[in-house]
């Protein structure tokens, strides 16, 4: 399928595109992965100052991509985050929540678009860098080296990080409910070279 970039539409996540995401979310990475409060809550922690840091990409106004991102100091920095090597403030830090794509749309830039547009919003609300926890067992671990090519630079790997999400409900689609894919924790320090 032959797709024109230019007719995919980028907008700020709102309540408007929630069971869309949610759809997309579980089929991409498992049932019980996102819900209504969590998409809830994880746009929320998103908005600083009237600014969104969390987007949709949209064709003929069907989610084929959305990018979910904590505005800094507005996350909970846990055991899975190695705030010493970051090399820039904690609370300067947005957090990377999700990013998914539709299959049928992946190799189109709309990972990078979704990225770019965060980070700018999350530049605006005053963060220096952004951390992300990657699946390192996503297909071909293109999610790893889609954010190195971004600039993501690799901190620590945690291979239980989402272990405790899947035995309350997540359903790994590779482990089920006993999760042990790993986590590539990875920071982009913001600047306007970046892209």
């Amino acid at each position: 399928m032959k797709i024109k970039k230019d007719i995919i539409k980028f907008l700020p996540l709102t309540s408007e595109y929630f069971s869309q995401v949610i759809m997309l979310a579980n089929h991409v990475h498992g049932a019980g992965y996102l819900d209504d409060e969590k998409i809830a809550v994880w746009t929320n922690k998103g908005i600083v100052n009237e600014i969104n840091c969390s987007f949709v990409a949209l064709l003929n106004n069907e989610v084929i991509g959305f990018r979910s991102t904590y505005s800094a100091n507005n996350w909970h920095i846990d055991q899975w985050c190695t705030t010493a090597q970051w090399l820039v403030d904690s609370t300067k830090c947005c957090y990377f929540k999700c990013n998914t794509v539709a299959e049928k749309y992946r190799s189109l830039g709309i990972g990078k678009k979704l990225l770019q547009l965060a980070i700018t919003a999350a530049q605006q609300q005053g963060a220096q860098a952004g951390i992300s926890h990657l699946w390192k067992q996503s297909p071909n671990n293109s999610a790893v080296s889609y954010f190195s090519k971004c600039g993501g630079k690799l901190i620590k790997s945690h291979p239980g990080k989402w272990n405790q999400e899947s035995k309350q409900g997540y359903n790994c689609i590779l482990c089920g409910h006993d999760c042990h894919c790993e986590a590539a924790e990875m920071i982009i320090h913001f600047s306007s070279e970046d892209f």
